[in-house]
């Protein structure tokens, strides 16, 4: 986006904070028209800003108990994308980035238990053609999740003007 303001940022918090709230409520909230607020979510949405609205489902209350990290490490670089393509397939796998380091790819896996994540570890990733190997960092519990900070955007608006 070239410009993120103020009303941006607080209409953001507003909307992240409860997806489904009206905007005539984030108006009133915020002492703004409603019309500016959905001028702005529009603007925030062909932006790319904002993506989707979406419910957050708690992995462990629909019995995926095991969370891990995986760090893939291929036999060349030009696999990487066919991996990508591959690994998408695989439901268990909810998030895949490439890093930088000793693993080209890192991704996040839920499995209902240690056999599960095994049978998908050996089964599944290790037959992807292109992948070398696998380091797995099971994740005993998450301490905090949040959001990325909304409250530096304002700093970083008036630093790119400088």
């Amino acid at each position: 986006m070239n410009h993120f303001d103020y009303i941006d940022q607080q209409i953001l918090l507003q909307i992240r904070k409860d997806a489904r709230k009206p905007f005539s409520q984030i108006a009133e909230d915020l002492k703004i028209s409603n019309s500016l607020v959905h001028q702005r979510i529009r603007k925030l949405k062909q932006n790319g800003v904002i993506e989707k609205a979406e419910f957050l489902v708690d992995e462990k209350k629909i019995g995926y108990r095991t969370k891990s990290y995986v760090g893939i490490r291929l036999r060349e670089a030009r696999f990487s994308e066919p991996v990508v393509k591959d690994l998408k397939k695989i439901p268990e796998i909810v998030e895949c980035n490439f890093v930088s380091g000793i693993y080209a790819i890192f991704i996040l896996v839920y499995a209902y238990d240690n056999h599960h994540l095994r049978k998908i570890l050996y089964e599944q990733i290790h037959h992807i053609e292109g992948i070398a190997g696998t380091d797995s960092f099971i994740c005993f519990d998450t301490n905090f999740k949040r959001p990325v900070s909304l409250d530096s955007l304002a700093k970083q608006n008036k630093y790119e003007d400088e």
